[in-house]
Parts: structure tokens; sequence; C-alpha cells
């Protein structure tokens, strides 16, 4: 194999519709670049593309060049994406056209001992502005109505989502292999649980230029793989006794190892887990509930962007921290929208490794498709077997989806739903699925279902009644949301160190600012009005007077009331009587520096929000819900696959210390269970928990519920309640700290906090290292643990950290 990522690329700018060259680059100087990139990724390097201004590249014709040696021979050359109109040229030759960013066209050229590969990206513009079929219906997602009519992404053409960096060049690999060399081609690799806990492992493939019996081999198993009728081979593996795959919030994600032998050629074929998916609507039909091997997973997490839009990497270690930044916050899903980009399979690899489920739109978004076009739906077709191949065998796979808004669009233009609801996500799409990955559910439509198919209460919901609608927090129970695709939108915050060193602007009308915070294209409001509107409803201060006044403290409310608002409706969500059965949020990344509605910001680090999801999505879990007059009810979750001995207690303090009462109770949880308690079974007598019958004057202002492992005493989770509000006043605490090293060598300290009273929504703010937890509620009188690493850009220190506590109230450090 030849991997051209080796070479040594140039790219050139060219008028749009140049002839190739005939003597090499033509068109401005020539830059080096790096493939697989982007050209704004090899622009911005050489210092001729500011990402943070980015100029177009679609009106024009961007030129990539190698030269290279290689053993004189036929081979397959082989590309992993092409954005987006490509011609390739092999020693002055055309030898393959690609019109769509998703496929991965291959073609047989013959090399010669030194070689020279063009590749020509065509100008989009001009396509864009092609005439096509009448459409029904025009979304105003995106720029351009020409965009149905091309397969590329919609990243950089959503003003509003994400900065207009055009996707341009050979984002994947390219690679060469011997046209003679033995290999499988079509691989289909299918695996289930029996219900007696056996796996099946079916493997099909096409067999070219081997020798042999070929030999199916997994798990300590193996099988002769049979001719079948249509000239594949195939093998079927019983493996009694295997270790599954599961989720990492509900198990282990075992792997195991599969290859193809025969005689001495070795195929690997990667690793699979062995696992049933399903999905179960419930007995009046209109739920969405995913089981995995037969136990039912209230799927939380996010909805996946771009790990990097300047250059679009797909590689592990571009993945890697993101995804393992998932896994620890307690997701068990990420959802590949419509309006993204397929990743690649390393992605896919990583997501198995950690236990992560993918939700995988298909890339169509709110636009009304051609699909009378025999030619776009033949290039779909090919696009979707193209993407389906690269993921066999991939056990994060669970849910394959026709698209991203396309019913809702058509369905708020006011159209009936027989035309809205067509062939692309209701047969032509499903009949791919089933073909290549019968093992995965397909959902038509993100959302769809109930009357109309953004109805929050039956099927696939996007839910922003709280968020974008400004409705009350109880609108969570209200809308009886079955699954949520996405929800909860906001302008989250990142922060403070990470403003510092990226975005030195203050909040308010500063530009630089506001390019950060998210909008929908042609609206009068964005989402940092969302956050103020809560923040004002929340704690009953004025955004725009506090602002003016205290910039910091209206940015430390700001980090406060997403986190919250997030916590206290996921605490809705996942109590055993809610009708809901998952939730993404929107969105998991930031493309861009800023407030933008991602819970990881631009540069990879965590804001405020993301540790607000990860008290949120704990697999043991304790949260409490407000139920008026019927008390405080406690909810107790277990998701793991054991059962678990724990001390459930209960204080309401006065003044944010004093315990006015308080209760606790011993109690074991089965494995994959949720039970719900009220507040008096701790206490044992009435108590007003939740203010609700006003007998006199408040007698308490916070409840603090605490959930503990009976052997250890360790605090496994907690929650908080404030009868009386957020009082949005500081409150002078004292708290004593104590910094101590885990590992000074890898930078890796704790620093043990101990308060006398309650500190609300509290943080460590250093410099160097990173804390493992942000915005978080300091009891009194229990030491609390917080962990700290080295900061990736602080390079390698022994040194004890230096660090200041930042918290709405005024924690004095002693």
């Amino acid at each position: 194999m030849i991997d051209l990522h080796q070479s040594n690329w140039v790219l050139t700018l060219a008028e749009a519709g140049a002839e190739p060259p005939l003597d090499g680059h033509h068109g401005e100087d020539p830059v080096p670049a790096s493939v697989p990139g982007t050209a704004a990724g090899a622009l911005a390097a050489a210092g001729r593309y500011d990402p943070d201004h980015p100029s177009p590249l679609h009106d024009k014709d961007i030129w990539y060049e190698t030269r290279f040696a290689a053993e004189p021979g036929a081979y397959r050359l082989c590309f992993g994406g092409l954005a987006t109109i490509a011609e390739v040229y092999l020693n002055g030759a055309l030898v393959l056209e690609s019109r769509n960013m998703f496929r991965m066209p291959e073609t047989e050229v013959v090399l010669k001992a030194d070689n020279t590969l063009r590749i020509c990206f065509r100008a989009l513009q001009p396509h864009l502005g092609a005439k096509g079929p009448r459409a029904r219906w025009k979304p105003q997602l995106a720029t351009s109505q020409g965009l149905r009519l091309i397969r590329t992404t919609l990243l950089g053409h959503m003003p509003g989502w994400c900065p207009e960096i055009h996707a341009v060049g050979p984002y994947r690999p390219i690679r060469l292999f011997p046209a003679a060399a033995p290999r499988l081609s079509d691989v289909r690799i299918l695996s289930d649980l029996a219900p007696d806990g056996s796996g099946v492992l079916t493997v099909s493939a096409r067999l070219e230029g081997m020798t042999g019996e070929p030999v199916l081999n997994c798990a300590g198993a193996s099988a002769p793989m049979m001719v079948q009728e249509d000239g594949r081979h195939a093998a079927t593996l019983v493996l009694a006794g295997i270790d599954a795959w599961m989720p990492h919030t509900h198990g282990t994600p075992h792997l195991h190892e599969i290859s193809v032998t025969a005689e001495q050629d070795r195929f690997s074929l990667g690793r699979t887990g062995i696992r049933r998916l399903e999905t179960d609507h419930g007995e009046d039909g209109k739920g969405f509930v995913l089981k995995v091997n037969g136990i039912p997973v209230f799927c939380r997490g996010a909805v996946w962007t771009c790990a990097d839009l300047l250059t679009l990497a797909g590689d592990r270690q571009t993945y890697r921290p993101l995804l393992e930044a998932a896994r620890d916050a307690g997701m068990n899903m990420l959802r590949i929208g419509g309006t993204m980009l397929y990743e690649s399979r390393a992605f896919f690899e990583l997501c198995d490794e950690l236990g992560i489920l993918v939700w995988q739109d298909f890339q169509f978004a709110n636009y009304d498709y051609p699909v009378k076009d025999e030619a776009f739906v033949d290039e779909v077709r090919a696009e979707v077997r193209d993407q389906l191949d690269a993921t066999q065998g991939c056990p994060s796979l669970a849910v394959l989806c026709g698209g991203s808004e396309i019913y809702q669009q058509g369905a708020m233009m006011g159209l009936p739903e027989d035309r809205w609801k067509g062939p692309l996500c209701e047969e032509i799409l499903p009949s791919l699925a089933q073909t290549c990955r019968p093992d995965v559910p397909y959902a038509a439509n993100s959302p769809c279902g109930g009357v109309l198919p953004f109805s929050p209460d039956e099927g696939i919901a996007h839910y922003y009644g709280v968020g974008a609608y400004r409705r009350p927090l109880e609108d969570a129970r209200r809308a009886g949301v079955r699954f949520a695709g996405e929800c909860l939108a906001f302008s989250n915050i990142p922060e403070a160190s990470s403003l510092e060193r990226a975005l030195p602007a203050r909040p308010g009308h500063d530009p630089r600012w506001k390019a950060g915070v998210p909008r929908d294209r042609g609206a009068g409001w964005d989402f940092e009005d969302i956050r103020d509107h809560y923040l004002k409803t929340l704690f009953g201060i004025d955004p725009a007077d506090l602002r003016y006044a205290d910039p910091d403290r209206y940015l430390d409310l700001g980090r406060a009331v997403t986190g919250h608002v997030m916590e206290r409706t996921f605490a809705e969500w996942r109590r055993k009587a809610s009708s809901c059965r998952g939730a993404l949020v929107w969105t998991y990344q930031d493309v861009m520096m800023g407030a933008g509605w991602g819970v990881i910001d631009a540069n990879g680090v965590p804001k405020p929000a993301y540790h607000a999801l990860k008290r949120a999505f704990r697999p043991l879990q304790v949260c409490v819900t407000d139920e008026g007059t019927n008390g405080l009810a406690i909810h107790l979750i277990n998701e793991w696959p054991t059962e678990r001995k724990v001390t459930l207690s209960l204080a309401c303090l006065k003044d944010g210390r004093t315990p006015v009462v308080s209760g606790q109770r011993d109690l074991s949880l089965p494995p994959h269970s949720a039970q719900t308690l009220n507040a008096v079974e701790l206490i044992g007598a009435f108590f007003d928990v939740t203010y609700a019958y006003r007998f006199g004057p408040p007698s308490h202002d916070v409840t603090v519920v605490r959930l503990r492992d009976s052997e250890s005493g360790k605090v496994l989770a907690e929650d908080f309640h404030f009868p009386l509000g957020l009082d949005p006043h500081p409150q002078k605490a004292e708290v004593r700290t104590a910094v101590n090293p885990v590992d000074a060598s890898t930078g890796r300290w704790q620093i043990e906090l101990e308060s006398d009273r309650l500190v609300r929504w509290a943080s460590i703010c250093c410099d160097t290292h990173v804390a493992d937890d942000a915005c978080f509620h300091l009891a009194p009188g229990m030491p609390r643990i917080v962990h700290l690493r080295a900061a990736s850009d602080a390079g390698e220190t022994a040194d004890k950290p230096v660090f200041r506590l930042n918290a709405l109230d005024h924690a004095v450090v002693v």
C-alpha cells in the first residue's frame, strides 16, 4: 500500500474553469498542503487565510498536486472523500471524476516509476446557482437553495450557526493498493445476542485474488467460509457465553477481534461487539425507547458538530479527547445530525471502545431534495453504501435516521403530509439501511411522529419549549416528551480562563463577542437573549442592568443559569414516571470561540454547562423534583448491571448552614432500576420541605439530598432544592482548602474543599490546570474533592497549582 499523506503536496488557487496545467502549477503561488486536509487549513497554515474572518473559496478552482515514486504496475487508487466537484489527473490523464463529497471513489490506474497526481476541485459557486426541479418549500437554514442539488456538507453555509469556512479539498486519506493483491470486498458483518446469552456472528464478503479455503475467526472460534449462490463467501459463528457489548453507562463495551485467514493470508476486519438493538414504541405506539441487549437505555448526550471545522480532521488523535470527555460526562449517545458531516471509521471505533452509542443522520436536512432525478438518487444510493460499508461491524452505530427537520420544515410551511413525507426517507434510505446494516434500527426523520412531525409528545422530538420558546421549566414535564433528538439549545458561556486566552471581548454588543453567539438566520433574536430570559426569570435580575454594572457577575450568573436549567430538566426526564426515554443536547462542541451552543468550547475545554450535564447524567444518580403540595420527590437511579447498597440522606438547612430537619435510609438499588421516594419517608413525619403550605415564615432555604456508598461512605451523587427560589444576593462563607498531589510528575493534583455554609456555583480557577468539576454547590460540613490535571498548553510542570475559588457567594478561603 502507498499512503499518499506521506507525499509532499502543494496547493494552488486558479480562476474558475481553468484547464489542467501542462507543466505544473498555475494561478497563485503554491503553498504546502496536508492530505488528508482542506484548502482552508492549508491556506491558514501559510498565513493566507483567516478562519476568524473567512474569505470565500467556492468561487475559484483549487488544485492539489504531488509527485511520488512507485513500483510500476496496476493499482487501485482509493479516495476517502473529495470535497466536492473533483477531477483527478494521473500523469496528465483524467482518471476519475466525483461530484459527491460523501462518496469514497476508487479507480484502477497504471503507475510509472515516477508519477504526478493532480486533483482539481472545481468552484462550487456556479453549481450552486444551477437550476433544478422546483422545490415545494425553501428553508432559511443555509445561504443557497442550490445546496439541495449537490451532495456536500452544510457546514460553512449556515450563517449564525458556524463560520463560513468552505469545505474544499481531499479531507479523507488517499491510498494506492496493488491491483493484484488479495483482498476482501463488499464485506458484511452482522452480530446478534441470543436470549440465552450466546453471540451469533455472520460475516460475508467477496474474495479477490485469494487461494486456499477462507476461515472466519473470532473470540477463539472458527468456521470455514462457504461460497454462496451470488459468489460471495459466508460463515456464521455461534459464540457461547460471549461477553456482550453495552454502552458504558449500563455495562462494559466488550470488543472482539474478527479476522479471515486463507493459507498464508490474514485479513483483519477490526473489532466488533456482540449486541442486539431494538426500539420499543410502548403500549400506545407513540414512544421511542432504545433497548440494548433487552435493557431499556435512557439515551443522553449531545449532537456532534465537527472536531475541526478548519481541516475536517477525521483521525483518532483529533477525536479521542472529545470522545473521552463525552464518556467522562456520562454521555452514552452522540448524534451526528443531518446538517453536519459523516465522520470517519476512527470516530466509530473510538465510540466502540468507549461505549458511546451513535445516532447517525444521513446527510440530509430541511430541503426538498430532487428524488425524482434518477442521477441524484443513484448518487445517494452509492453514498449511503459507501458510508455504511465503512462502519461494518461497529457496535456503536445504534440508530440510522433519514435526516434532520425535513418533515418539520415542510409541515411548518403549512403543507399537507403527502407533500413533505416522501420516498427519500420512507423508501430509498430505509431500504439501503436494511440491506447494509439490518442490525441497526431506522428512524424516518428527526423529528417525526405525532399529529405534526414536531409534536414533542409522540415519537422523536426537537424540544425547545424550555429554551428557544422561553417556556417555564415546568414545560419539560407538561410537553410529554418521549425522545428528544435535539433539545436545550443555549448560548453557553465558556470558562473565564478560556475567554481571557481566546476571546478578550466583553459581553454585550462587541462584534467579536456577538460573532460567537448563535442565532437562527432571519430571526430578530439570538440565543444570548434566551439565556438572559431565564436569568431574569430565575434570579429576578434585569440582565441588561447587570451587564452594564458588573459584566463579570453577569457572565457568572449566565454560566450558572444554563447549567441549572439543564440539570433540572434532566431531573424531570430521568425520573421513573417520566414519559421521556432519551434526550440529546444541542450541541456538543462549538465550531468557533465564544458563547455558542456547545458544552465544550472550540478549543476543547469543557464549559460549566458540560459539568452540569456530567452531574445530571450520572449512571448512579439521585435527583429531586418539587411536587408542590405533594412534597419533595427523591428519584434514585441505578443503571449499572449490579446491585448497589447505598445510604440516602436528607437535610433541610436554614441560612445554608443550620440543620432544621434531617433523615436517612439504607437502600438496596437493583440493577437497571429506578424508584421514587418522598422526603417524608426519610424524615418520618410531615415537614413542609417544598414550602408549599406556607404555614408561617420559611424555616429553611435549601435541602441537600445525598447518596453514599453504604460500605465506603463515598458520596456517589447529590442534589439541591431551593424552596424559596434562586437568591441572586451573595452570602458569605468560609472555605478551608488543602492541595495535595495525586501524581505531580504528570500534573495531577486534588483540592479538598470544606465550607461552614452552603456555597453556590463554585468553581476552581487555575491558569495551569483544569478542574474536573465547575459551577457546583458546596454543602456545609462535607469535604469535597476536586481533581486537577495539567492544561494542554501549560507544558510539563510538577509545581503546586495556584488557584482561586470563584462562586456566586462570597467564598472566603481560609
